[in-house]
């Protein structure tokens, strides 16, 4: 299994290993003392499951007082998946790092809390789920619009949720984190 260390402090992109035969294949998608020796020292205590439709994109979230870091991989598809530092002090406030996760590499993001999260969907359908460091509180529930933070996202125009459309720039967003 290999962690490997992102250009943003604390983002991780975890490759298992996989081990096929004739029959399918089998992996460990979490073993805790692993995680924490790559670099993930958390504890899980929510996972999430969803499913959209290509060109669906979810994001860019977080959550302020109860930050969230996610474990995320994509169980069915492949999707281009989004950590944006939103902590209003860091060096790298605002740097994003995306990354293909897909049914056939099994890769794994690690989004540390203290950034946004956000992902589309590149196949027909994606089937996206995520463990979580703390759990989910809608009161507590921030955000960026998708097109506010200079991602290169590879697709042109995306299928939104009125929610996710109604988001803050990320210039807002940090004003709010500041105050």
């Amino acid at each position: 299994m290999k962690f490997l260390q992102t250009e943003l402090p604390g983002v991780i992109v975890v490759e298992p290993d996989v081990f096929r035969d004739s029959r399918g294949f089998f992996l460990e998608t979490f073993h805790a003392a692993r995680y924490r020796e790559g670099g993930i020292p958390y504890d899980f205590v929510q996972d999430n499951h969803s499913r959209s439709v290509r060109g669906t994109l979810r994001g860019l979230h977080a959550q302020r007082r109860r930050p969230q870091g996610k474990l995320v991989r994509a169980v069915r598809g492949e999707i281009f998946d989004v950590a944006v530092d939103i902590r209003p002090r860091s060096k790298t406030f605002g740097k994003w790092a995306g990354f293909r996760l897909g049914e056939q590499d099994f890769r794994q993001l690690f989004v540390p809390p203290g950034f946004a999260h956000g992902f589309c969907v590149l196949s027909e359908v994606a089937e996206v789920e995520y463990k979580c460091t703390d759990l989910y509180d809608r009161a507590d529930e921030i955000g960026a619009r998708w097109d506010s933070a200079g991602i290169d996202w590879p697709i042109a125009e995306p299928i939104l949720s009125p929610k996710d459309a109604a988001l803050p720039t990320l210039a807002e967003l940090r004003k709010v984190l500041e105050s």
